[in-house]
């Protein structure tokens, strides 16, 4: 049969990414207790196109994810998955985004209840063209956060809203990052963590910790700044917040990039 996507094009225009988007397959996800999470994943997966191809060929994509879906993997298998479907493509780039949910294990600060949160999550991989390999780990915490000025001249209490601290960092390729422990770094941030469940005596903790940790959203990237340029694995990093006012109609927000 006349392979299409083969055949030669005299546009002379090379196309960046091809590929596959909104891909959603099952995927088994490395977690620090060495334990595999299985997640459902949202998938981008391209490679660069040369000027002189017509077609890049799409079946070869889903062929490699689909194996890949049935092998625990973290960044190191990102690397592997790239240079796969680079090879099978004849390509010289590649780029995965992988967005996924993951649930970690909250126990409550007093009562001791355990439940699982849910974090938004997402790998990002490229291949160069010298075959050098860049990983970045994204992940979405909701905390909350007080108002220092509302604490400062009210009479009674502050407000105070759930907030959103979204981070991106590169880290060290010697080294590892866990998701549980980027998560745990950047709640320790903001006023005070959330919780899925809460006794009485949670809340009231909560509550008391929020209002003794007052923090605009400044504060609570500044803060965040300070503790990723003193983590010694992390190379580069990219965090924003955003407050979602509870006194207001529009949200505070603050963000920094920076390489270490």
């Amino acid at each position: 049969m006349k392979d299409i996507q083969s055949m030669g094009d005299d546009r002379g225009i090379a196309i960046q990414k091809v590929g596959l988007t909104d891909v959603h397959l099952p995927f088994s996800i490395q977690s620090k207790d060495g334990q595999h999470q299985s997640v459902l994943a949202n998938i981008q997966l391209t490679v660069d196109l040369p000027h002189n191809f017509k077609g890049t060929h799409m079946s070869r994509f889903i062929e490699v994810l689909n194996d890949w879906s049935q092998k625990p993997i973290s960044s190191r298998e990102v690397g592997h998955i790239l240079r796969e479907i680079a090879g099978r493509t004849e390509a010289q780039r590649a780029h995965i985004e992988m967005a996924f949910k993951y649930f970690i294990k909250k126990t409550a600060p007093v009562s001791k209840y355990t439940s699982v949160l849910d974090y938004d999550c997402t790998f990002y991989g490229d291949i160069l063209q010298d075959d050098t390999f860049s990983f970045i780990l994204g992940v979405a915490v909701p905390v909350t956060s007080l108002c220092p000025c509302s604490k400062e001249i009210s009479k009674y209490g502050a407000h105070n809203q759930r907030s959103t601290i979204r981070a991106k960092i590169q880290y060290r390729q010697d080294r590892f990052v866990w998701l549980e422990d980027l998560v745990a770094l950047l709640e320790a941030q903001a006023s005070a963590p959330i919780y899925p469940l809460l006794k009485r005596e949670d809340e009231k903790y909560v509550t008391e910790l929020a209002y003794e940790n007052a923090k605009f959203v400044e504060d609570v990237i500044r803060d965040t700044v300070l503790a990723f340029r003193n983590h010694p694995d992390i190379v580069w990093f990219d965090v924003e917040c955003i407050n979602y006012e509870s006194i207001h109609n529009h949200n505070a927000y603050a963000r920094h990039t920076e390489t270490k």
